[in-house]
C-alpha cells in the first residue's frame, strides 16, 4: 500500500495544483503536478543532474499517451496541458487515482479498460523508468506514447523552434541530441503488445506554467517531439519505458525499487508519521564528491530549484541524516564542508555550473560546529572529529576573532560578533532585490551571537564565552515584554519582534538566566506562533506582510517580514521543552503544534513533503519550494524528540 492516495474521479480542480516529487540520490528529478499538467517550468520526468548533484538540465518534460479502442475513431487522450487559460486535453477526466510512495502511479479507466501508470527514477542514475499495466482488456486497441523535450537548463525556458534537434533509431533506442545533450529512450512489451518506434518530428507551441505567472515571471514554453511509440494491444498486458542521459540496457523495475530500498534506514518501529518524515528528508540527501574525489554526501537546501547551500545544510543535518541514524552520511557532509573552510569561513553555497565555492554567509560556519558537535555526540566517528572537525571549528573561531571576509570580526570590547556593510546580507534573513535589502540586518545579529557564545562553550573557550555572555545581556535584552533586540549596530537597537530571538534558548548553551529564556518564550509564542511556524516579523510592526504574493520584487519583501518560515517550528518546540524541563504536558503541547504540519504532507502543496513558507495570515497558504529540507529536518527531530 503507498503512503499517499487521492481519488481524483475526474476532476481538474484541486488537484492541477497538487504537486508530487521523486528523487534519486544524484541531485537529479522527476516532479509534476497530479494531474500530470506541467505547471511549473521546474516540472518534467527528468530533470538529470549531469554534474552531481547539479547542473541540472530538463530533457524529458512530458509525456502524451493516447488510447484508441478497436471499432471507435475516439482518441482517448491521458495527458493534461494548458495553453493560456485553456486546458487541452484533458486526460483528468479517465483518472481516477493518483498514489505516491516510492513511485508516482496514475490510475486511469476507458471505457472499462484500467491503465496503471507508474514512474521511478533510477537510484544514482540520470533516468527514468515507466511501466504502463493494462487490464480488462476485452477488445484490440491501440496505445501511442508521445515524449516531448526542452533540453535547456532547468531554470530557463525554451522558445521558438531554437537549435537542431538530432534523432536517430539506434540499436540502443531512439537518441535525441542536441549540442551536449542527449537523451535515450527505450520501450519494452509483451506478446499482447506489439511496439514499435515512428519518427514524426513536431513543435507543440505556447505551454503555459500557471506557478510562474503567479511570480511575474516569464510563463510560456515551446517543446520539441521527436516522435511517438506505438503499441498495438490484443489483451492484458505490461509495457515499460524508459528514458536516459545515456544508452542503458533495460532495467529491472523491482530490482531498480531495490536499491532504493536499500538505501533507506529501516522503519518497521516507527509510527506512520515518522515513515512519512523519513522519506521526505531522504529526498535532500544527495552525493557530492569529496575534494579529494573520494565519495561524499551532502543536503540539497530544497526543490525545485535550490542546490546545496551551507547554511541550510547545517541546520538541516541533524534532523535529515542524525535523527535516522544516518551517522556516517553525516559525516561525509561535514567532511565536504570542512574541506572547504577559508579564512574561517565554510561555503554558503557551490556554483550551479562550475562547483566552485561561494562564502557569503556570517552564520553557516557557526551552525557547522553545532552540526560538528551534534554528530560527535550521535556516535560519529572520533577520529573524523578529532582530526578535521575540531580542528575545523577551532579554525572558525579564530578566524571570527581574527576578522575575515565582509568585516565579520569580534568586537574586543563585549566579544560580540559583528557582521556586514551596507551592501551585503549575511544572515538567513538575506532578501535583496537589485540594491534593495528587505531586512538590513548588519551590525550585531541577535542568532548571530547566540550561536557563539554556544560555540565557545562547546569549544571550551571559557574566558571568551564568559565575556560573550555579558555581551549578550548589555546589547540584546530589553525587557520581559519585548524579550531582545534583533540586530544592534552602534548606537542604534533593532527591537523589532523577530523569530531569531528564540535560538538564544533553543540552543543548549543560552547566554540567558532562566526568567529571561521563559520570557523570550512567552513572547514568541504570544506574537509570533501559527500553525505553521513563525512568522518572521510580529503583525504590529512596521513593514510586515501578511501574505507572500505578487511578483518576486513583492515576494522577497514579505520573505522575513511576515512570512511564516516552518523550520523556525523546531527552535521554538525545543526551547518550549527546555523551559518546561520537556514536562509531560510539554511534550503534549508539542505534539499538537506539530500536528497541522504534519497534515500538510498529505493535503496540500507537494505530497509528502513540506513548502518552505507559508502566509503569515489564514488560510496560511504554502509558497517558495514546494519541498525544503530544513523545514522537513526540524518537524522530524522534533517529531522524534516528544516520539510523535
Amino acid at each position: 500500500m503507498s503512503l499517499y492516495s487521492l481519488e481524483t474521479l475526474g476532476q481538474l480542480e484541486g488537484f492541477v495544483d497538487r504537486e508530487w516529487l521523486l528523487t534519486n540520490h544524484l541531485g537529479a528529478f522527476a516532479a509534476s503536478s497530479v494531474l500530470g499538467c506541467n505547471t511549473r517550468r521546474y516540472h518534467g520526468l527528468l530533470c538529470a543532474a549531469i554534474h552531481p548533484p547539479v547542473g541540472r538540465v530538463m530533457l524529458l518534460n512530458r509525456l502524451a499517451e493516447t488510447m484508441v479502442l478497436a471499432g471507435s475513431n475516439q482518441r482517448h487522450e491521458l495527458a493534461v496541458n494548458q495553453f493560456d487559460n485553456v486546458f487541452h486535453p484533458q486526460g483528468q477526466r479517465y483518472l481516477q487515482r493518483f498514489e505516491l510512495d516510492q513511485t508516482a502511479c496514475w490510475i486511469y479507466e476507458v471505457e472499462g479498460v484500467k491503465i496503471r501508470k507508474e514512474l521511478q527514477i533510477l537510484w544514482m542514475r540520470n533516468a527514468v523508468m515507466l511501466r504502463y499495466e493494462l487490464s480488462n482488456v476485452s477488445r484490440p486497441m491501440s496505445l501511442h506514447v508521445r515524449p516531448f523535450v526542452g533540453f535547456r537548463d532547468f531554470h530557463s525556458l525554451r522558445h521558438g523552434r531554437e537549435g537542431q534537434f538530432d534523432v536517430k533509431n539506434t540499436e540502443h533506442g531512439v537518441c535525441i541530441a542536441q549540442g551536449q545533450n542527449n537523451l535515450w529512450l527505450r520501450s519494452a512489451g509483451c506478446d499482447q503488445a506489439d511496439g514499435q518506434w515512428e519518427t514524426s518530428a513536431d513543435w507543440w507551441m505556447n505551454h503555459t506554467y500557471r506557478r510562474e505567472s503567479e511570480r511575474g515571471l516569464d510563463d510560456r514554453e515551446d517543446l520539441f517531439t521527436p516522435g511517438c511509440f506505438n503499441f498495438n494491444i490484443q489483451s492484458d498486458c505490461v509495457i515499460e519505458l524508459w528514458a536516459s542521459a545515456e544508452p542503458l540496457a533495460r532495467p529491472d523495475w523491482q530490482g531498480e525499487l531495490d536499491k532504493r530500498a536499500a538505501a533507506r534506514p529501516a522503519s518497521e518501529d516507527l509510527s506512520t508519521p515518522r515513515r512519512k518524515l523519513q522519506r521526505a528528508a531522504e529526498d535532500f540527501v544527495v552525493s557530492r564528491a569529496q575534494p579529494d574525489a573520494k565519495p561524499g554526501t551532502t543536503i540539497l537546501a530544497g526543490y525545485p530549484w535550490f542546490a546545496d547551500w551551507g547554511r541550510d545544510t547545517m541546520i538541516s543535518l541533524p534532523g535529515i541524516l542524525l535523527s535516522r541514524g544516518k551517522v556516517r552520511e553525516a559525516g561525509q557532509v561535514l567532511g565536504v564542508f570542512g574541506r572547504h573552510i577559508s579564512q574561517g569561513m565554510i561555503p554558503n553555497r557551490f556554483d550551479d555550473y562550475t562547483n566552485q565555492p561561494h562564502y557569503n554567509t556570517v552564520d553557516a560556519s557557526l551552525w557547522f560546529i553545532h552540526a560538528a558537535f551534534c554528530f560527535r555526540d550521535s556516535g560519529g566517528d572520533a577520529e573524523l572529529f578529532t582530526q578535521e572537525l575540531l580542528p575545523a571549528c577551532q579554525a572558525i573561531v579564530e578566524g571570527y576573532r581574527k576578522g575575515t571576509r565582509f568585516d565579520i570580526h569580534m568586537d574586543d570590547t563585549d566579544a560580540m560578533i559583528i557582521q556586514g556593510d551596507a551592501h551585503t546580507q549575511l544572515t538567513w534573513m538575506d532578501a535583496k532585490h537589485g540594491d534593495t535589502a528587505f531586512t538590513p540586518r548588519q551590525g550585531k545579529a541577535v542568532e548571530i551571537n547566540a550561536l557563539w557564545y554556544h560555540a565557545l562553550c562547546l569549544l571550551e573557550q571559557t574566558h571568551l564565552a564568559q565575556r560573550a555572555r555579558a555581551g549578550f545581556i548589555k546589547n540584546f535584552w530589553i525587557s520581559p515584554w519585548r524579550g531582545l533586540a534583533d540586530v544592534v549596530n552602534g548606537s542604534t537597537r533593532d527591537a523589532a519582534i523577530r523569530p531569531n530571538q528564540i535560538f538564544a534558548v533553543s540552543l543548549a548553551n543560552s547566554p540567558l538566566d532562566e526568567d529571561q529564556r521563559r520570557a523570550v518564550v512567552e513572547l514568541v509564542r504570544r506574537e509570533l506562533l501559527t500553525p505553521y511556524g513563525l512568522r518572521t516579523l510580529g503583525k504590529n510592526e512596521p513593514g510586515y506582510h501578511s501574505h507572500f504574493r505578487g511578483t518576486m520584487a513583492q515576494r522577497d519583501q514579505a520573505y522575513h517580514n511576515g512570512t511564516v518560515w516552518p523550520w523556525l517550528l523546531g527552535p521554538f518546540i525545543e526551547a518550549y521543552l527546555r523551559v518546561n524541563m520537556y514536562a509531560q504536558h510539554a511534550v503534549v503541547q508539542s505534539r499538537a503544534w506539530l500536528a497541522p504540519l504534519m497534515a500538510h504532507l498529505e493535503n496540500d502543496g507537494c505530497i509528502g513533503q513540506i513548502a518552505e513558507v507559508f502566509d503569515a495570515e489564514e488560510p496560511y497558504l504554502p509558497g517558495g519550494c514546494f519541498a525544503q529540507a530544513w523545514s522537513v529536518a526540524e518537524v522530524l527531530r522534533m517529531a522524534a524528540e516528544v516520539k510523535l
